[in-house]
């Protein structure tokens, strides 16, 4: 079986507080964004895992898509399968693209196989695998709360906004993005604002982390200046970045402008 696992984007980003298992409490709206990776999954004779495409870090066995086959195999006494995965969306880049392969892991293991597990346990099963897996299971905007694993539906409809996704190929680290914020109770929750019109978010919805990511990546802080000069009507850097997104009430091709780096378009769904 193929599918095709998208990315994501988060629209605003709060770190609220430390938990004291390590975590940080957040509240964040995660909107789903048609750019996909492609990952093949067939029973086999002997368990095999390889990928093409955009090279991942790591050892194959620390993969996600291979977390996600042994923690139902685990349960369930799977037999092999032989998964592929072609990788297109960018590793690192705050837009959940492991994560999403994992999720889609578990939704094809759970068809193939027949399971019958139901969205619920499917989320609670892609939640041991990482915050946001379990938003992919649905892949449909929702506001993520606690680590970003307890999701709510939200009523979001970005569908007419062109979306540009720009990558300047700059590792940031996750750890290192944290450790540079101080959790704080927004002023306002995310969900009042997303209830404004997406032209009057630009100094409402913010990303904590930005502050510190673009003292730290000033190339990251002039994508987003460069995005507004543009014509966006509102931009940010996802998650811990690198990638920065704008939204656009119109078509455009920015593509020349940022030569050298990865870059996404197209439609939002």
């Amino acid at each position: 079986m193929i599918s095709f696992p998208p990315c994501k984007i988060n629209l605003g980003l709060n770190i609220i507080s430390k938990r004291a298992d390590g975590y940080h409490d957040i509240e964040t709206c995660f909107y789903p964004v048609p750019w996909t990776d492609i990952l093949e999954i067939v029973p086999s004779k002997e368990f095999s895992f390889t990928s093409s495409g955009t090279p991942i870090p790591g050892a194959n066995d620390e993969n996600l898509c291979v977390k996600a086959y042994q923690l139902l195999q685990q349960d369930f006494d799977l037999p092999p399968v032989s998964i592929h995965l072609h990788k297109i969306i960018p590793t690192g880049a705050g837009l959940g693209g492991g994560s999403s392969d994992a999720a889609y892991t578990l939704k094809i293991l759970n068809s193939v196989f027949d399971i019958q597990l139901g969205i619920q346990q499917l989320q609670e099963y892609a939640s041991k695998l990482g915050s946001d897996c379990g938003f992919f299971i649905e892949s449909k905007p929702m506001f993520g709360e606690g680590r970003g694993e307890l999701l709510t539906e939200i009523s979001l409809d970005l569908k007419g906004y062109y979306l540009v996704l720009v990558n300047p190929n700059v590792h940031v680290s996750t750890a290192q993005a944290y450790a540079g914020v101080v959790p704080q109770m927004p002023p306002y929750s995310s969900k009042t604002i997303l209830k404004k019109p997406v032209n009057q978010w630009r100094h409402l919805l913010s990303n904590d982390f930005e502050k510190s990511v673009f003292k730290q990546h000033p190339l990251i802080g002039e994508v987003k200046d460069s995005l507004y000069a543009q014509g966006a009507a509102y931009a940010s850097m996802s998650g811990s970045g690198s990638t920065v997104f704008g939204l656009f009430a119109y078509q455009v091709d920015l593509k020349d402008q940022y030569v050298g780096m990865t870059y996404w378009d197209g439609n939002l769904l």
